[in-house]
């Protein structure tokens, strides 16, 4: 795999750039509202900046390879080395994570969720940027591991601060979960380094040298792989913190964690499990089809019996990222090529959904679904998205979500050579059927809060306008704000650009797939 070092500076750049504001954000003082949000806002769009100038160098002919790569010497007693660099797998993820992060930056100019403490909340919210993009573009797996838990901090805070009523518990169980599957991870990793002649722990010099590692070696090594990545995909049964997390969470909070954090497991199964370990990979891919096939279904029925709006995306996103998860375990690089697709997508989409759910909260006061309902007529802009957003997420040809899915159903059709194809065709059928549960709740999540007439009891809000009581503000029912449009149409106009022209993101993303696949090649 060859390694292109021109530009090598950018990538440290666009990750550690958000640092330096939480190192300003710490001189001003707490009181200074306006100065804190100036900052948060100004250190996100030269994040982005840096990211746009990475995407104007990246050379696209070569997106096989691995381009602004850079090394050095950096923990020399355990042979681990700074070692980044970027291809068209990570590409795509990185730019999402620096895109999220400024719009969540956006939202949140006037949106800080209580108890109102904006500094510490910014400075959290750029210290996950600094993990998320950090974990794309590691190329050594003790660097992956420090940024892969450098995001866990600042969700639990986010979590266990600014969440819901039941946020303690949320947060503890999310940063138990992920701290365990994280701990046999770096046990997988350590075999891996002693297996391959403890040599180092760079992931190309890991990728030429893991093959040889006995078979049933490597299947115990992808077990502790296997779970450190399926708790954060997450995978059933892995998956039982996520709902709790998204609930309690603060919007900004639900949005991140669905738009790139989820996506750090199945990154790190293409990234590392599946190219490294291939001999166990084949062993371990129909189990891992079936898992995937069984969150589609779960992940629907689940969602059929929510009655809080928010708990029912969140339900979505097992069932999402079990798509995801079924293209990858084919093992071909279309089936791996969709997913990858997939996890954009669902970044955008659920990630649009969570911001939908928050400020229907901040209106209502509620996201029971059976209290809410007329969003259309009290808020025709708010119902119009959530419609948008609804009928991408099911997968409606002509928005991206439909990008991600209908080829990773196609995919199980014909898995790679050495797979049993009458057990992948098995998985696709119920697949399949998954995609029509999805349509069943997610027509009726948007039936039920934007079809028909507001109830009683918010009827009168939107016309009383100074009103009694904290529902009776007309404030509180004013449509799509300023902060929320320009947050929100990026978003929605990436959604509507993918799914008419997939082949943007499928010509970056399908060279470095076929990279990360010469392992099964015959």
């Amino acid at each position: 795999m060859e390694m292109l070092r021109d530009a090598n500076w950018v990538l440290s750049v666009g990750t550690f750039l958000p640092l330096v504001g939480v190192v300003l954000l710490l001189g001003v003082p707490k009181a200074n509202e306006q100065m804190v949000k100036m900052v948060a806002l100004l250190t996100s769009i030269a994040t982005l900046a840096v990211g746009i100038f990475t995407l104007t160098k990246f050379n696209f002919d070569k997106a096989g390879s691995m381009q602004f790569v850079a090394e050095h010497q950096w923990i020399p007693l355990i042979k681990s080395s700074y070692l980044i660099g970027l291809d068209g797998i990570s590409l795509p993820l990185y730019i999402l994570s620096m895109v999220i992060t400024l719009l969540v930056v956006i939202y949140s100019l006037n949106h800080v969720p209580d108890p109102g403490n904006p500094k510490a909340f910014f400075i959290l919210m750029l210290v996950l940027q600094t993990g998320m993009a950090g974990t794309f573009i590691a190329q050594d797996l003790i660097l992956f591991f420090v940024f892969f838990e450098l995001v866990l901090l600042p969700m639990y805070f986010m979590i266990g601060v600014w969440g819901g009523e039941n946020r303690q518990y949320a947060s503890l169980k999310f940063f138990l979960y992920t701290m365990f599957g994280s701990a046999l991870m770096l046990v997988a990793f350590l075999a891996l380094f002693f297996k391959t002649g403890a040599e180092n722990f760079s992931i190309p010099f890991l990728v030429e040298h893991g093959g040889a590692i006995a078979r049933n070696v490597q299947i115990w090594i992808f077990a502790g792989m296997f779970v450190g990545f399926a708790v954060k995909v997450p995978m059933f049964p892995f998956h039982t913190w996520l709902p709790d997390a998204h609930t309690q969470a603060p919007t900004q909070g639900s949005v991140i964690l669905a738009a790139i954090l989820l996506k750090l497991g199945t990154y790190g199964f293409v990234r590392i499990a599946i190219p490294i370990l291939p001999l166990a990979a084949k062993a371990w891919a129909p189990y891992i089809g079936g898992l995937a096939v069984v969150g589609i279904i779960y992940g629907s029925l689940g969602c059929l019996a929510q009655t809080d709006m928010k708990r029912l995306i969140a339900f979505s996103s097992v069932a999402h990222m079990g798509f995801v998860m079924l293209g990858i375990s084919t093992l071909t690089s279309f089936g791996m090529t969709a997913a990858m697709f997939g996890m954009v997508a669902h970044g955008l989409i659920t990630g649009m959904l969570f911001f939908i759910a928050g400020s229907i909260k901040e209106r209502y006061h509620t996201l029971e679904i059976k209290r809410l309902g007329g969003v259309l007529k009290q808020l025709p802009h708010l119902g119009w998205i959530l419609g948008l957003c609804s009928m991408a997420s099911l997968g409606l040809p002509g928005l991206a979500g439909f990008w991600g899915e209908f080829p990773a159903i196609l995919s199980a059709y014909s898995p790679a050579a050495g797979l049993n194809e009458t057990l992948f065709r098995v998985y696709m059928v119920i697949a399949a059927i998954g995609t029509v549960f999805a349509a069943a709740y997610l027509l009726w999540l948007f039936q039920r809060v934007a079809f028909g007439e507001p109830k009683p009891e918010f009827a009168g809000a939107a016309h009383d306008a100074h009103g009694h009581g904290d529902h009776g503000d007309s404030h509180g029912f004013e449509d799509v704000n300023k902060f929320e449009w320009i947050s929100w149409t990026p978003l929605l106009i990436a959604i509507i650009v993918f799914g008419l022209m997939p082949n943007l993101l499928f010509k970056i993303i399908d060279p470095a797939v076929q990279g990360v696949l010469t392992g099964f090649k015959g």
